[in-house]
């Protein structure tokens, strides 16, 4: 017998959450290039061109799911960790990637990540920030692990800045998309809570205005698929090199 399917909601519980995409794992690629008409793959391609990786560089890929940003940046030959809260996502992922030498996978929570201060040249995160209970607390969290000097990209669907547009992308999202959820995917109603995340997501000002807070610098954005998706950049404050400070 099939387990119940697990729908988040606004509330993001972290268990909910968890257990939701565990549920979608096995076909949750093949269902977001499905949903998104082949697109996710071009935000990837436009994700990782920001992140810029090489060997040598330490990345964080958080909210990695199955590891499909994460390959795209160890080709590069960089050190890349795929960190996600869901343990199913986790295992999905060793399971077809374990081959990469300098790819691992590691559960993190985004609010309390497991790793030390000042550890990675570049923390990236996409489509996962939206749903994280405590975003604020999490860009904070990403901050901390990430070097002095070292940057952060993040990419998240967010608000299309023509009205036109919004309404055709509002009667997709509402009319079409739970349609072809219920073809393509095993748990149709994650797709439920996909829409509503997205009409509740803070819009690209917004969202910077986050990352500023948390204490980033050079925040920046710029809109991908006329702002239906945008890819937000930001660089950890190097203290050491602040003139007239004071060693010891």
């Amino acid at each position: 017998m099939s387990a119940e399917p697990n729908r988040a909601d606004l509330g993001k519980d972290p268990g909910r959450v968890s257990g939701m995409f565990d549920q979608v794992a096995a076909g949750y690629d093949r269902t977001n290039t499905v949903l998104s008409l082949g697109n996710d793959k071009l935000w990837r391609i436009a994700a990782t061109r920001a992140v810029a990786p090489r060997p040598g560089r330490r990345i964080l890929d958080l909210a990695a799911g199955t590891g499909a940003s994460s390959v795209s940046l160890a080709r590069s030959g960089a050190e890349v960790v795929a960190a996600d809260f869901s343990p199913g996502m986790i295992a999905e992922g060793r399971r077809r990637h374990s081959g990469i030498p300098n790819l691992t996978f590691e559960q993190a929570d985004a609010v309390a990540l497991p790793f030390d201060d000042d550890t990675f040249d570049t923390v990236t995160i996409s489509f996962g920030l939206r749903n994280v209970n405590e975003p604020q607390r999490a860009l904070a969290e990403m901050l901390r692990v990430t070097r002095p000097g070292g940057h952060l990209v993040i990419c998240e669907f967010s608000h299309p800045q023509s009205a036109a547009f919004a309404g055709l992308y509002g009667f997709y999202n509402n009319r079409i998309l739970p349609v072809v959820a219920k073809a393509v995917s095993t748990n149709a109603e994650a797709y439920e809570y996909l829409n509503e995340s997205i009409r509740e997501w803070p819009d690209q000002r917004a969202l910077a205005a986050w990352i500023r807070a948390a204490g980033w610098t050079d925040v920046a954005y710029r809109n991908l698929t006329f702002g239906i998706v945008a890819l937000h950049r930001a660089t950890k404050p190097d203290l050491r090199n602040q003139p007239g400070r004071l060693e010891g």
